[in-house]
């Protein structure tokens, strides 16, 4: 039964996230994207890592994509300035993209043991060993990204206010 679940979330998170990149209408490839959230979530619940399964559904698949789908809703992109040369843009920025997931993916298999994990962590899902890490292991990255969260905020909040 465990397979079973496995494989239908594999398979629903796969078929989401190429829905994300060919769906033409961006408010439907956000709505696929909380799919493949969801999914995803619910392969770490499996994994025994039910507190990143909670903030994946919480933070992600809640407050993430609310903001995605204002930020579309408010800059329209069905409007004529993002319709000239996409499929130029897309094809020019997605073939080095693509090319830089290849070699990090030739990077990082290497590093996965014979049995499929990775053989120098824990794979634990509790708070306690996540809450140590990331305070003590990861305590910069983590002080940098929320300083540049609130630069983000900030940077939104002056273009929304912004009168022309």
């Amino acid at each position: 039964m465990e397979e079973l679940v496995f494989y239908l979330c594999a398979a629903v998170a796969i078929v989401a996230a190429l829905t994300v990149i060919v769906q033409r209408s961006a408010v439907y490839s956000a709505l696929a994207l909380i799919a493949c959230f969801c999914s995803v979530a619910i392969l770490f619940f499996q994994l025994g890592a039910e507190f990143i399964a909670a903030i994946q559904v919480i933070v992600y698949a809640g407050a993430i994509m609310v903001l995605f789908l204002f930020v579309v809703m408010l800059i329209d992109p069905e409007s004529d300035a993002f319709a000239s040369n996409r499929l130029k843009k897309l094809t020019i920025t997605a073939v080095p993209l693509a090319a830089i997931l290849g070699l990090l993916l030739l990077w990082a298999v290497p590093a996965v043991g014979p049995n499929g994990s990775d053989s120098s962590h824990a794979a634990t899902g509790g708070i306690e060993p996540l809450a140590r890490s990331l305070f003590s292991d990861y305590l910069l990255p983590f002080e940098v990204t929320s300083i540049l969260i609130l630069v983000a905020v900030l940077g939104a909040m002056v273009l929304a206010k912004r009168t022309d």
